[in-house]
């Protein structure tokens, strides 16, 4: 019976000096709810001047939108760039936070066709090869990563660069700021005016000739006020 009561009584053993998984931060999420979520799992925070994704957990490269800055980063581009970024790294992740706070696919709250968003999911999806997580909320987010955190696996070098645009490419990337133009209309544009001025200096015709109604959009935004 002494035998059978010591196993029940016995204190379990302490795990206080089993380490903490650590994760690796870009320091703009210092104010994320996501890291005060991370820290009461337990998790160890390094906080980095990352060029290329928001985390680093393990061997995975983990870049955070809420859907927000999701759809914004996606009608500036920003987040185009991001994703090509991210194809450094051979295991790659994009969480969308927040799909029980807001709805992606609102055309009034966004002004972002549903469609173009189904669209630009299905690119980073097929054409990018980077799986998509929707996570319900900041306490979501950090559960994934507090998961993946955990599991086994090599830690990452941190080797990414930086997407540098060449010429070329930030050309396109200006004209396509502009409301409705999409990466075919910049190129066909520039290919016929060769320079963003003559693109601007274009009578609006000239333009219609080219690209349509999308000429209108142009004119108006280049003869706006700040």
């Amino acid at each position: 019976m002494k035998q059978i009561f010591e196993i029940f009584t016995k204190s379990p053993k302490s795990n206080s000096n089993k380490p903490k998984p650590k994760i690796i931060v870009d320091y703009r999420e210092k104010n994320s709810l996501v890291i005060s979520s991370l820290i009461r799992l337990g998790i160890e925070i390094e906080f980095r001047q990352l060029k290329v994704a928001d985390y680093i957990v393990k061997d995975v490269a983990i870049e955070r939108k809420t859907i927000n800055d999701f759809v914004s980063s996606m009608i500036s581009k920003r987040l185009f760039n991001q994703i090509q970024e991210l194809q450094q790294y051979k295991n790659r992740l994009l969480i969308v936070e927040g799909i029980d706070e807001q709805e992606l696919y609102s055309d009034d709250d966004s002004g972002v066709n549903a469609n173009a968003i189904r669209g630009f999911l299905l690119s980073i999806l097929l054409k990018y090869n980077i799986p998509i997580i929707f996570t319900k909320n900041h306490e979501d987010t950090a559960k994934f990563i507090s998961v993946l955190s955990k599991k086994q696996s090599k830690e990452l070098a941190l080797k990414a660069k930086k997407r540098i645009l060449n010429k070329k490419e930030q050309l396109q990337f200006i004209i396509e700021s502009f409301p409705g133009i999409g990466p075919v209309t910049a190129k066909k544009l520039l290919a016929k005016f060769k320079t963003i001025q003559n693109i601007i200096n274009a009578s609006e015709q000239e333009l219609k000739t080219l690209i349509g109604k999308k000429a209108e959009a142009i004119k108006r935004l280049s003869k706006m006020r700040y």
